[in-house]
């Protein structure tokens, strides 16, 4: 008995080692982990104000760990889940249609939200993409993790047309999608992103002659277009110990007469302001207004504060996003959006929600579509 108990103590520790190891070396080699930032690229980042003992920081100090006892109740909650969380039957999104999106005016600014917070924008005739994520999983694993919610048409990189660049906002995983760059590898001469993530795309398989990187503040002109990278108040990281190793930001857009803002992840913080005086007013602002929660508040917005970000911003038109497409908190679905609108209302800001996949052009017509009200 006691020879047959040593036996198979000797094959638990066994197995529990080669798990162990299974498990390190997939967050080690899986592809869609990412890169390494090393070299002349790691000699930059270290260069930074933002850069101090070996990470990224914020603007402002901003807490994200859960003691001990919330993180419980927190995981209990999710475990639990909640019918509310995701609607209950597909989504009807408008297809999207390549041939309409094309042919918009070159001198009108036109884009299409394929929920969550990827957005196809059209300005002084360059057609940007940006936080593309059209996998099943926003997730480093393809068999777990948050799936998207069920839409009637899936975007796909095969339905897009023509593109003159993609940004990134960071490299989270709802946000840089490893699928989606292996396909546009070849098919976009341009990848504008936060610095550090480069590694990750020469990684995935993009020339470094084919990515630009920036850190806060910095700018780049692309074709008649001026891009600059901004501070958002977030956070980085794809694997288990490579958190903050990459920058996170939002950018601004700034055509010949349009100026557009996208927000990325951010919690609220004065950089808003900041942003809106250096370079607002701004024609239509993207801000995420979904996935939040108390706990968390530092580093995703309540959809009031989304609201108030926009007035800092100096903006005319809101574009709530970050919502509609992956369950990754604990409050209802449809709630962001609803709870925007009543903020948007008390403060006079104009708020666009467009059907998914529809194409919208940036004019005085722009008005509110509850398309989301049909769903429970």
């Amino acid at each position: 008995m006691v020879k047959k108990f040593k036996v198979t103590g000797i094959i638990l520790i066994i197995s529990l080692s080669i798990a162990i190891i299974g498990f390190a070396a997939f967050f080690r080699y899986a592809p869609q982990i990412g890169g390494i930032p090393e070299g002349k690229r790691l000699q930059r980042m270290e260069s930074g104000d933002n850069y101090k003992l070996g990470k990224f920081h914020n603007v402002v100090s901003t807490k994200m760990e859960l003691k001990s006892g919330k993180m419980l109740n927190v995981m209990w909650e999710f475990i639990k889940g909640s019918d509310a969380r995701e609607p209950k039957k597909i989504i009807k999104v408008e297809a999207f249609n390549k041939e309409e999106f094309t042919k918009t005016d070159a001198t009108q600014v036109s884009f299409a939200w394929f929920g969550h917070s990827s957005i196809l924008l059209k300005i002084d005739g360059k057609t940007l993409l940006i936080d593309p994520v059209f996998s099943e999983r926003a997730s480093m694993f393809s068999s777990m993790g948050p799936r998207r919610f069920k839409y009637s048409q899936i975007m796909d990189v095969d339905l897009l047309p023509d593109l003159d660049a993609v940004l990134i906002s960071h490299d989270h995983y709802d946000h840089l999608d490893y699928k989606v760059i292996k396909k546009l590898t070849g098919r976009v001469n341009r990848f504008f992103v936060p610095l550090s993530v480069g590694a990750h795309l020469e990684k995935w398989g993009v020339s470094p002659d084919n990515i630009v990187e920036l850190n806060w503040w910095e700018s780049v002109g692309f074709e008649g277009i001026k891009l600059v990278f901004t501070p958002s108040r977030h956070f980085s990281g794809r694997g288990l110990n490579n958190r903050f190793s990459t920058l996170w930001g939002s950018w601004v857009i700034i055509g010949a007469q349009r100026k557009i803002f996208f927000g990325g992840d951010s919690g609220y913080f004065p950089g808003f302001k900041m942003i809106g005086d250096r370079f607002g007013p701004f024609d239509l602002t993207f801000l995420e207004c979904g996935a939040y929660n108390e706990n968390w508040s530092e580093i995703h917005m309540m959809p009031e504060e989304t609201v108030q970000a926009h007035v800092d911003l100096n903006g005319t038109y809101l574009m709530p996003i970050h919502w509609g497409k992956f369950n990754l908190s604990l409050h209802p679905w449809k709630e962001p959006i609803e709870r925007a609108l009543i903020k948007g209302k008390e403060l006079g800001v104009k708020i666009v929600t467009p059907k998914i996949g529809a194409t919208v052009i940036l004019d005085d017509s722009l008005n509110t579509t509850p398309w989301w009200k049909d769903y429970k």
